[in-house]
């Protein structure tokens, strides 16, 4: 009548998913894109060592829809330069080798694509941005106890003249 629990664990799961990626950054949506991939590939690798063939066909496709349209999609070669060439042609390359993979069903080249996609994540959880502690909070202005200064009214803009 209701559903079953899968049906509402996955459901809270998207959740989850939705609010993360209205809440993340540009780096962090990269990096969530990586994360999918492996997890849809290590459910391949799953899938593949059950023998259940369709669900590895369908994690691979999965894996193969993150790399070509969100890691390759995202670069952008007018700014990137050759380093967004490369990633170009590396996405590519593992988007052909997941074809090959899920064809021959060939562990061993998942795993090869993983390892992969771990080393690019890795290199870019490291630039990843870092709350800036040092930032200074702007200093309330200074009145003094003579003047009608009333915090709660409101007040032109500092780059406004009056």
């Amino acid at each position: 009548m209701f559903g079953t629990m899968k049906s509402g664990a996955n459901a809270y799961a998207k959740i989850g998913m939705e609010t993360g990626v209205i809440a993340a950054n540009p780096h962090k949506l990269i990096v969530m894109l990586f994360e999918g991939a492996q997890v849809a590939l290590n459910n391949a690798l799953q899938h593949m060592q059950a023998g259940n063939i369709p669900e590895k066909g369908k994690a691979i496709t999965k894996a193969i829809m993150i790399i070509d349209n969100g890691l390759r999609a995202s670069l952008d070669k007018s700014v990137g330069g050759q380093i967004a060439t490369n990633l170009d042609a590396l996405y590519e390359y593992m988007s052909n080798r997941l074809l090959v993979a899920n064809l021959n069903n060939q562990a061993e080249t998942i795993q090869e694509v993983l390892a992969l996609l771990n080393d690019i994540k890795s290199a870019w959880d490291e630039i990843a941005p870092q709350p800036d502690a040092q930032t200074p909070v702007p200093a309330a202005p200074q009145h003094s106890a003579a003047s009608s200064y009333d915090a709660l009214a409101p007040h032109m803009p500092r780059l406004m003249k009056a």
